[in-house]
């Protein structure tokens, strides 16, 4: 399939490029470029026979920006290498960033900067409710999903970075943008000079059923370990759980929070710079009122942002097919839940629940329900094809490292460092001082850290 993906970006031919609006803010400069690319890369290739492809000549937008730090000159920007920022997600933009600080106020000293919106977010052809019903029933629906996980996203960045006139690059993936990292590695090396990834080692091979079972294990210790730091929340949990029993309490969007809605506040837990967070969103949750009472306005208009999938539908379509190859992921989540009791919405104490995605997100959440019928579509999927290559893998030669953090509630650990071992030459820098948002905690001092491991492998 290596072989594939590079026939495919060859066979793509030259990639129209515009540069739409330059601008210069806050100590850098930025440039919008947009890219037509082919909706399928893959479809006509020998090795792949049995895909339905598109119309030949269909093709989509994708949109990425470039920071440059106005300490450089535009000569001397002109002049640096390209470092190319994979987003986490599944479905999330490229970060919109006001200024340099952190990872990118590092990287800036020595890169250009493109922050990529992966197809389907953003500014690349959205997918949305309003959107994918344009291409017809569900089945076509889901048919034209194939096309937007990470192996198209390698394709795609391959045609830009071609088309920018770049030689190999600097990539740098973070959770999802990891596990395309890797895609990238196994499809199109030649294309990379060094990549660095945090919280992002996929698995490699089996189901994402053991992903699953480590995550529950994970979210339901980080749980213990807020409510020792929080004993008072363990109440107003309680409190929250058995009001939304017994009262109809309903979110901006006109949806109503469930129990199962609240569970998702878990998302806090899987962070350093957030974590603490949950506590400040419970304190705002009771109010009285004339009739008793009730959740807060402000608690509501909170948890609208926490359960609502309105501004990144994807993730929630295709979030568990990151996990697929050869096989139906089957809504893996839920079922596995059923082997965690103590994270049934009926259970008591109630626990918090991370980033799963479960079927009756499609119900309750207003934004999903036209997309029920595909995501049900997408769940039964039984031929995913190979996101990997683990003999390409296991004779990487390009430098790599990442960041694997213990008490990663989303990336288990011990699934990382499997594929860590499988890949040649990767270093792996372990640490519990940070969680899944490392990046956003001390995201200067990681960034050096990984880009000092491969630059003293490259001597």
């Amino acid at each position: 399939m290596a072989k594939a993906a590079r026939a495919a970006v060859r066979a793509a031919g030259p990639v129209a490029h515009t540069v739409r609006a330059r601008h210069e803010f806050r100590g850098m400069r930025t440039a919008e470029h947009y890219f037509t690319v082919p909706l399928d890369h893959f479809g006509h290739d020998a090795v792949h026979p049995d895909r339905q492809a598109g119309p030949a000549s269909e093709t989509i937008t994708v949109f990425a920006r470039e920071y440059v730090s106005a300490a450089h000159t535009e000569a001397e920007a002109q002049s640096l290498p390209w470092l190319l920022f994979l987003q986490g997600g599944p479905g999330g933009r490229g970060p919109r960033l006001a200024s340099l600080g952190g990872w990118s106020k590092a990287a800036a000293k020595d890169f250009r900067i493109l922050m990529l919106d992966q197809r389907g977010t953003g500014l690349s052809s959205p997918i949305d409710r309003n959107t994918l019903p344009l291409r017809g029933t569900p089945e076509q629906q889901a048919a034209y999903l194939e096309h937007f996980r990470a192996d198209s996203i390698v394709a795609d960045a391959e045609l830009v970075r071609l088309a920018l006139g770049s030689g190999p690059w600097t990539i740098y993936g973070q959770s999802y943008g990891g596990f395309c990292a890797l895609s990238y590695l196994s499809f199109a090396p030649g294309g990379v000079k060094e990549a660095l990834i945090t919280g992002g080692l996929a698995p490699l091979s089996g189901t994402a059923d053991d992903v699953y079972r480590a995550t529950f294990r994970r979210v339901a210790a980080r749980n213990d370990e807020y409510f020792t730091w929080y004993p008072e929340d363990r109440t107003t949990v309680e409190r929250i759980a058995a009001h939304l029993r017994q009262v109809r309490e309903v979110l901006p969007d006109g949806g109503q929070l469930t129990v199962e809605r609240f569970q998702m506040a878990g998302a806090f837990l899987g962070g350093n710079t957030r974590v603490d967070a949950l506590h400040f969103l419970l304190e705002d949750a009771f109010t009285e009122t004339p009739h008793g009472s009730r959740l807060s306005d402000a608690f509501l208009e909170q948890m609208q942002g926490i359960v609502s999938r309105q501004s990144n539908p994807l993730y929630a379509l295709m979030h568990e097919s990151i996990y697929g190859q050869g096989q139906a992921t089957d809504w893996s989540a839920w079922r596995v839940l059923q082997e965690y009791p103590e994270f049934r919405p009926e259970a008591e104490p109630l626990l918090l629940t991370g980033e799963m995605v479960y079927p009756w997100y499609f119900d309750q959440d207003p934004a999903l329900r036209p997309l029920r019928d595909v995501a049900e579509l997408v769940a039964a999927k039984k031929d995913w094809k190979p996101l990997y290559s683990p003999s390409r893998l296991a004779a990487n030669t390009i430098p790599v490292a990442a960041a694997v953090y213990r008490d990663d509630i989303y990336v288990d650990r011990d699934l990382s460092l499997e594929t860590a071992a499988a890949v040649r030459g990767l270093q792996v820098w372990e640490t519990a001082d940070f969680h899944h948002d490392g990046i956003s905690d001390d995201g200067e001092a990681i960034f050096g850290r990984l880009l000092g491991m491969v630059r003293s492998a490259r001597r």
